[in-house]
């Protein structure tokens, strides 16, 4: 008796023998058809990454929705890899960007070093496996330039999880993956936006510390300005003019509280928003008005004006 997966072999055989001596090959038996596959969607073309959700979702018999593949599509865009061109010796140093994902390799037997910013403090690390990571923190360093570093060590390949840090700066969001013998020595970030915040500070304090007008004698200025009006604690000092520019300057505190718009005051006493500089404590206007006021308030508004005189009426209020 054959059995059945011989059975096409013997037939053929039996084919060939009983065939008629013509030169011609008989016809094999006809291949058997499988059956067709099922269609799997293309989860690969969706998101090649993270490597973990797509096999999850591959070993599923139902489709992922609309909504994960959203999700797997949205995580693999924001997730940022390590790069040769990103490495200063042996740390993978990553721009930080509020939202990203970043990518964290680690093996068994070696740990990784998450470096966070100087003087950043720790507030919390949350992770995802607990049970197969070890992730622990320490810190370097004293005073400002005290730092703390998050270190994760994983107890075999193929895992992968996630880390929340969370400082009193910012949160950090890291999908960490092991492999057999590949890891990171050690990573940390560049603050793009607390370099330019610093680089506007300079920028800012250096303005404050230059003089509010430059090349103008004594001689050139002009104080035939009154005062008055309410006596908030942002009132104005003084006001003077070099003949090109009105200058109106104000307390020291004026930088530290909120600053009163300045409105041109016209001859039928309608009020027009005007065009000024903040330079420390004064304004600077780029005209010379002959009346103006300084309002600031909803329910309960303050209001100060300030009108040019002329100067002879100056000197006698002086004197």
């Amino acid at each position: 008796m054959i059995r059945p997966v011989l059975a096409p072999l013997a037939l053929a055989s039996l084919l060939a023998l009983v065939a008629p001596a013509t030169g011609q090959t008989p016809p094999g038996p006809a291949r058997p058809q499988l059956p067709a596959k099922s269609a799997q969607p293309n989860i690969r073309a969706v998101a090649p990454r993270p490597r973990a959700y797509v096999r999850h979702l591959r070993a599923r018999r139902r489709p992922p929705s609309p909504a994960e593949k959203g999700v797997v599509t949205a995580t693999w865009a924001a997730t940022r890899e390590p790069v040769a061109a990103g490495f200063v010796d042996a740390v993978q140093v990553y721009p930080f960007t509020e939202g990203s994902l970043y990518q964290v390799y680690a093996a068994p037997e070696r740990v990784t070093d998450i470096a966070l910013q100087p003087g950043e403090a720790l507030i919390a690390v949350a992770a995802g496996d607990t049970a197969r990571w070890i992730i622990g923190d320490t810190t370097s360093g004293s005073g400002a330039d005290k730092r703390t570093h998050v270190l994760v060590k994983p107890f075999a390949a193929g895992l992968a999880t996630n880390v929340v840090i969370t400082t009193d700066r910012r949160s950090y969001h890291l999908a960490l993956a092991s492999t057999s013998t590949t890891a990171m020595v050690a990573l940390s970030w560049s603050y793009p936006q607390d370099t330019l915040i610093a680089l506007k500070r300079a920028a800012e304090e250096r303005e404050a510390a230059a003089p509010v007008a430059t090349g103008i004698g004594p001689d050139q200025l002009h104080f035939n300005y009154a005062i008055s009006g309410d006596r908030p604690a942002w009132r104005p000092l003084r006001a003077f003019d070099d003949g090109r520019q009105t200058y109106v300057e104000f307390p020291a505190s004026l930088v530290v509280g909120e600053a009163p718009p300045l409105f041109l005051i016209g001859r039928s006493g309608e009020a027009q928003l005007m065009n000024y500089r903040l330079r420390g404590r004064f304004y600077v206007v780029d005209r010379i008005f002959d009346l103006a006021e300084l309002r600031l308030g909803l329910k309960r508004q303050d209001a100060v004006r300030i009108a040019r005189i002329d100067e002879m009426q100056a000197k006698r209020r002086k004197s």
